[in-house]
């Protein structure tokens, strides 16, 4: 009996094997291509899906956006100057069909696909132009990958260039250059920081010489406006001591005059001149006090003079 069970054992595993290989559960990102006795019967899923075993062939296939990674390659510019470039190429597959019947190992083509058209983009393009103008690059080889993969079912979608390495002497040469080019900022940045602080400094000297003119301006104003009234109050002050000694002159008598000159001729004698200088007034005011003296009868003995 134990064949029997063996027997039983081997046809519980056949089935449960036949289960399994037909009822095929498929997600959203997935999609199966069926060769029906070789033959191509068709693109199923996503879902709940049936394979007939021993009939029908069913390959998975991966909708889903994906990138390969190109390691370095060593490319020949236009100008013979070896570089080695690094990039990055994303795809993804829309038409399963295509990707599992037109080609065997549609990643392992692309990707061999891949170097090929970089060297011959790169070969077209000058030193210069490979290290400056990476976007256009970029989208060269997108346009060039995505003609030649789309007959396999393949939409590449973008690629990117990581990395470029141009040769020793190169790259000594870029170093060289960028130190001068930051040199030749620093050096116009202080110029032109010399030359924003010398128009500060002399727009300052500016302000400060026409405040200062200013105040002398205002300066000189105030002090000529104050010399002016000064001056004109001393006017004001002779004009009124002049009007002053006229009214006192006009009430003075030629008897006082007289006197006050005589006052004065004593005052002159007193001192140690011996020649001495009478004006004309002085003769004319004695005869007309002589005669008043006269007039009046009452005779006066002149002052001497020494």
């Amino acid at each position: 009996m134990p064949e029997v069970s063996l027997l039983i054992i081997f046809i519980i595993l056949f089935v449960f094997y036949l289960i399994v290989r037909t009822f095929r559960i498929i997600p959203e990102y997935e999609r199966l291509v069926i060769l029906a006795l070789g033959r191509y019967a068709g693109t199923r899923g996503p879902g709940l899906t049936i394979v007939l075993p021993f009939l029908e062939q069913a390959t998975r296939v991966d909708m889903r956006e994906k990138f390969l990674d190109i390691p370095a390659q060593t490319a020949i510019t236009q100008d013979n100057a070896p570089i080695s470039i690094d990039f990055l190429v994303y795809y993804r597959l829309v038409d399963p069909k295509l990707s599992v019947i037109a080609v065997d190992h549609v990643v392992n083509a692309s990707t061999n696909i891949a170097t090929t058209t970089l060297r011959a983009v790169i070969g077209d393009i000058s030193l210069d132009d490979v290290l400056s103008k990476r976007e256009q690059i970029n989208d060269t080889l997108r346009v060039k990958l995505d003609d030649v993969t789309e007959r396999w079912g393949l939409k590449v979608t973008s690629v990117e260039i990581r990395e470029i390495e141009p040769p020793r002497e190169v790259q000594d040469s870029m170093n060289r250059q960028m130190t001068a080019e930051r040199e030749r900022r620093a050096v116009v940045t202080r110029a032109s920081g010399e030359r924003e602080a010398a128009i500060a400094v002399a727009e300052g000297e500016k302000q400060a010489a026409i405040l200062r003119a200013e105040g002398q301006k205002q300066s000189s104003i105030l002090q000529a406006e104050g010399e002016r009234q000064a001056q004109l109050l001393r006017a004001q002050g002779f004009a009124a001591a002049l009007k002053s000694i006229e009214e006192e002159a006009q009430q003075l008598s030629s008897n006082t005059m007289y006197l006050q000159y005589m006052n004065a001729l004593r005052d002159i004698g007193a001192g140690a001149s011996t020649k001495f200088v009478l004006p004309l007034e002085l003769v004319n005011l004695a005869q007309q006090f002589a005669g008043g003296l006269m007039t009046n009868g009452q005779p006066v003995r002149p002052a001497r003079i020494e």
